[in-house]
């Protein structure tokens, strides 16, 4: 079973960066494509970036591409987001999740971590 815990969350100025990282403790996900989502408080919840298995593969929402970049260490079962020029925005709770593929709907992926706060401020 795959057991996903976010950290790296927190508060940041507008123009700031954050990293986020995802860790898989039950060490089952290296094999799997792996996705960030994130849902701002009233607001359904989006796609912001996935990676495939390999991290041959990377897709970006328009509204991130160029700010984010998700990365991948399967030695340390683990799945970075690295996200610069932070806007207002960006404020979501930001979720990882292992899927069968680095396609954007949320069906995709059946395991899912808690999530970690972004906010930032203006």
């Amino acid at each position: 079973q795959v057991q996903l815990v976010e950290s790296g969350g927190g508060l940041v100025q507008a123009g700031g960066s954050l990293r986020l990282s995802c860790t898989d403790s039950k060490r089952t996900s290296s094999a799997y494509a792996m996705g960030w989502f994130r849902q701002a408080p009233g607001k359904e919840q989006e796609f912001v970036s996935a990676i495939s298995w390999n991290a041959y593969v990377t897709d970006y929402s328009d509204s991130v591409k160029g700010r984010f970049a998700i990365t991948r260490d399967n030695a340390k079962n683990t799945v970075y987001l690295q996200m610069n020029f932070l806007k207002p925005e960006d404020t979501a709770v930001y979720y990882c999740a292992v899927g069968r593929s680095t396609a954007r709907s949320s069906s995709n992926y059946p395991y899912w971590g808690q999530g970690t706060q972004v906010t930032v401020s203006s």
